[in-house]
């Protein structure tokens, strides 16, 4: 691989499952833009010195996975967009002017994929399962998309107060359709149900409390695989009409950070259906 051409990568820890080298060069191929795209491994207790010797050697830009997204927050917080600074997370950085920033895309993926699949929040009785870094850049989104409520669920209940905490005072106008608790807290009847709990990669799904698929609802893990996640069996089982994994979602989210640092925006869909195939294949 030419090592002059722009350099980007991943970073997360760990990092090698990641297919987000193969989602940027398909893009790039697609735009007719050369780039080079690799992964980063950053020790757990030395994120902040990787991401700025990759700077510091030429990079311009990296995407950010687990377990980074709140310190990636915390580095970039002087020049934030209005998703990261609200989600308290970031998973997109880049210099500009020789300073840092950074934006959180999460929710732009997640909303292209629900959208894909006929089931746009707008007006829906959305659960969300999860409070980490994943769920972070997605409440914003999808309250502004116009969901009816939005409840956030976890296996630690204060976690999940949290969130809702951070986010009520910053959005007045929005935060009257959120609400958060524990697990025994997912009472009710849903439209959509979306996993961003880490309990699909332990081949579980999380127990979820009184909880109704309502009809042609729903359920969705950010995990993906090339077989149905615990989640997504166990929500076929209790009434969902559609189940899908967040493989879309990666796509989504890795156009959206494709634009802002090119300046264009590519298609996701061809990109996905070469991801789903290779997943199949194995």
């Amino acid at each position: 691989m030419n090592q002059d051409l722009p350099h980007y990568a991943v970073i997360g820890n760990p990092i090698g499952h990641s297919r987000s080298p193969a989602i940027h060069q398909a893009f790039g191929q697609q735009l007719g833009i050369p780039l080079r795209y690799d992964t980063l491994l950053a020790p757990i207790d030395a994120f902040a010195p990787t991401v700025t010797r990759f700077f510091a050697e030429g990079g311009q830009g990296l995407n950010v996975t687990l377990p980074f997204k709140e310190q990636a927050w915390t580095l970039a917080a002087a020049h934030l967009s209005e998703r990261a600074r609200l989600a308290g997370a970031v998973n997109t950085l880049w210099m500009k002017d020789g300073r840092l920033h950074g934006c959180n895309t999460d929710g732009v993926g997640l909303l292209y994929d629900l959208v894909r699949l006929g089931h746009a929040p707008q007006g829906r009785r959305i659960l969300l399962i999860g409070a980490g870094g994943a769920s972070r850049g997605v409440v914003y989104p999808l309250l502004k998309a116009g969901c009816a409520s939005l409840r956030i669920v976890n296996r630690t209940a204060s976690r999940a107060q949290e969130l809702a905490r951070h986010l009520a005072p910053l959005l007045p106008d929005l935060a009257p359709r959120l609400t958060a608790g524990g697990l025994d807290k997912a009472e009710g009847q849903w439209d959509i149900v979306i996993n961003a709990s880490s309990s699909s990669l332990g081949g579980e799904s999380p127990d979820l409390k009184g909880a109704r698929y309502a009809a042609a609802a729903l359920a969705y893990d950010m995990l993906y695989a090339a077989q149905p996640t615990a989640f997504m069996a166990e929500a076929q089982a209790l009434g969902a009409s559609k189940v899908a994994d967040g493989l879309g979602m990666l796509v989504g989210q890795a156009a959206a950070s494709f634009e802002i640092w090119h300046g264009r925006r590519p298609d996701p869909a061809p990109v996905l259906e070469m991801l789903r195939r290779q997943l199949l294949a194995g």
